[in-house]
């Protein structure tokens, strides 16, 4: 990769960059002074772990006390008072709450909000969200205080302009981003106005883990050839799998839709705490409390250490007097044979291999390598496992480095820095629900006859059919516009003041979707998009339909394009001869467009 330049702005800027995730949360900065080349600078330090040389990230962890004020968050909800006070005085220690953001049109079959600790009565998970980064924002500022010299003046410098890439699963749809976005307001990193809003920039998990492994010496020897490379960011919620390819440095395009498993590091640990409960059932050791126990330590030792197995592994959670042999438990350790823990991680590493190969299979380029970065990367049964399937299929296979757990925030950073990406894929097909023109001479038509409808026209319609506009794996630059074109025949003229249109999303496999009725659980409403074309309504001359009947014809077009990171959607129409386009404040931002979800 071609080196970074140096800033050609014409004043500081500082850009913030958070790593939420379900287990472990980073942050990454950049000071951008002009005439400098940015350098990409981690927060390596965090309240209450200090005594141990800090650590690159944080527990995704937070308390409330009943009145839901936060009283600890991070490493800080770790410290052993925290236990007391969660038992004493009904506090909440609030863990994996991100997955409550989750699109419920993900696969996860294997997960109910029932499986994720309930949040708060008084909290709903966008606050959660909030007072996690605004915790995050707080820790930032206080690090860069400490370890940079002049590092106050520097951040009044850049109070009131900061801006902030917030990184979320690949799976992670339009709903999410919009209550990311309100999470960032609510939690003051920028004002509710859209100056404020405008220092928000949303970017996939797998497009930042792209970013990070171009900054990686080894990593950047993978991209050559015109060949595909895939990216598995692999950490403790979801296992987001990309697909690229380099079209021409340093510029690169998506080459298939991505993917987002809920299979992450923490199902893992769910799985281990079932399997102990059913192992230890009937033992002394065999309570809620003692398996509880059990798991957390499985979850921070045993799970991180396992490699190989055909070997033991062991959880040491008591005293040398802690022994029942009968349940493998002796000297406070309960012995496990290693191919059981290996079932353990085996749903998840199969979820990967089949995420990989869909990616393969649906390339528009040969794919030759893959990188595995993300916190559960550092699992060495995980790398083994993969390595052992991917290798024979002539993939290589490869962690960039020892520090993969960095890999979304310095992503985040390097891609609100470079912008690689050029392209990306459409994952499902975008367009709206319509009535379209009765075909007499078409089968499907034919079938729907006794539906048909008549319009002020004269022209006979049937309703329940779907237009689309943006068709599922459709190769789309951040400059390219989709549009199609649509009419309304109405009678009465002031019907002409607005235009209403939905934007549809279907997700199912058919190529070219019809009818929505057909699959009804396959289309959903991204967002209603509105116009006031009451000026344009005025001039509308009224026509003669079907038995002299007066009426009136609305011509409009539903426009898709892409911005920087999100798809936008916008109604254009003919005003004084001139086309004329609604922009903001009624152009609505729908999803992340590395996603393209609804």
């Amino acid at each position: 990769m071609p080196p970074r330049q140096a800033f050609t702005g014409s004043c500081r800027k500082l850009v913030f960059a958070f790593d939420v995730g379900t287990t472990f949360s980073g942050i990454s900065y950049c000071f951008l002074d002009p005439g400098q080349v940015p350098v990409i600078q981690g927060v390596n330090r965090f309240p209450a772990q200090e005594h141990v040389g800090g650590d690159c990230k944080i527990p995704s962890i937070i308390c409330y006390d009943p009145d839901g004020a936060v009283r600890a968050v991070g490493a800080e909800a770790m410290q052993e008072y925290i236990e007391e006070e969660v038992e004493e005085n009904g506090w909440v220690k609030l863990e994996w709450w991100k997955l409550h953001l989750r699109p419920r049109t993900m696969a996860s079959s294997h997960i109910t909000d029932q499986d994720i600790p309930a949040l708060p009565r008084n909290k709903t998970a966008i606050q959660v969200l909030a007072d996690f980064m605004h915790y995050l924002h707080q820790c930032a500022k206080k690090y860069i205080k400490e370890s940079q010299a002049n590092g106050a003046d520097m951040l009044r410098s850049v109070e009131h302009t900061s801006e902030f890439v917030l990184s979320h699963p690949n799976g992670w749809e339009g709903p999410q981003q919009t209550q990311i976005r309100n999470a960032a307001v609510m939690a003051g990193l920028v004002p509710d106005t859209p100056e404020g809003r405008s220092r928000i920039y949303l970017v996939t998990e797998g497009e930042a883990s792209l970013h990070y492994c171009l900054g990686s010496g080894l990593a950047a020897d993978g991209f050559q050839d015109d060949e595909g490379v895939v990216i598995v960011d692999a950490g403790g919620g979801t296992i987001d799998v990309s697909a690229y390819h380099m079209a021409t440095a340093p510029s690169f395009e998506e080459i298939a839709p991505a993917e987002c498993r809920l299979q992450g590091s923490i199902f893992v640990s769910r799985r281990a705490k079932a399997m102990l409960r059913e192992k230890l059932r009937g033992s002394q050791f065999g309570g809620d409390d003692m398996v509880s126990h059990m798991a957390a330590i499985f979850d921070s030792t045993t799970k991180q250490r396992f490699g190989n197995e055909n070997d033991p592994a062991y959880i040491k959670f008591g005293t040398i007097k802690d022994k029942d042999t009968s349940f493998n438990i002796r000297s406070g350790q309960l012995k496990l044979m290693g191919s059981d823990v290996a079932t353990l991680f085996e749903p998840s590493a199969l979820a990967i291999i089949e995420a990989i190969e869909e990616q393969c299979h649906a390339a528009t380029k040969t794919i030759r390598t893959v990188f595995l970065v993300g916190g559960f990367a550092a699992s060495e049964w995980l790398f083994t496992r993969l390595q052992n399937h991917l290798r024979p299929l002539g993939l290589d296979f490869c962690r960039p480095d020892s520090h993969t757990a960095k890999a979304v925030a310095d992503g985040a950073v390097a891609f609100f820095l470079d912008h690689r990406v050029s392209a990306r894929v459409a994952k499902f097909t975008y367009g709206t629900r319509c009535a379209t023109q009765f075909d007499r001479n078409d089968p499907q038509h034919k079938l729907r006859a006794s539906m048909a409808v008549p319009r002020p026209s004269g022209r006979t319609v049937l309703p329940n059919a779907f237009s689309a506009i943006l068709t599922k794996g459709t190769a789309v630059s951040e400059t390219k516009e989709f549009s199609k074109n649509f009419i309304t025949e109405v009678v009465d003229r002031s019907a002409c003041d607005m235009i209403t249109t939905e934007i549809v999303c279907y997700r199912g496999d058919s190529p070219n979707p019809r009818w929505t009725d057909s699959e009804p659980g396959m289309f959903s409403t991204l967002c209603n998009v509105h116009a006031d074309t009451s000026k344009v309504a005025r001039t509308i001359s009224p026509r003669r339909g079907y038995a002299g009947l007066q009426f009136f014809r609305q011509e409009f077009s539903i426009v898709l394009m892409f911005g920087l990171t999100e798809l936008q959607a916008q109604l254009s129409w003919k005003e004084d001869v001139s086309a004329s386009r609604d922009l903001a404040p009624r152009w609505v931002i729908l999803m992340h467009a590395r996603r393209l979800g609804g």
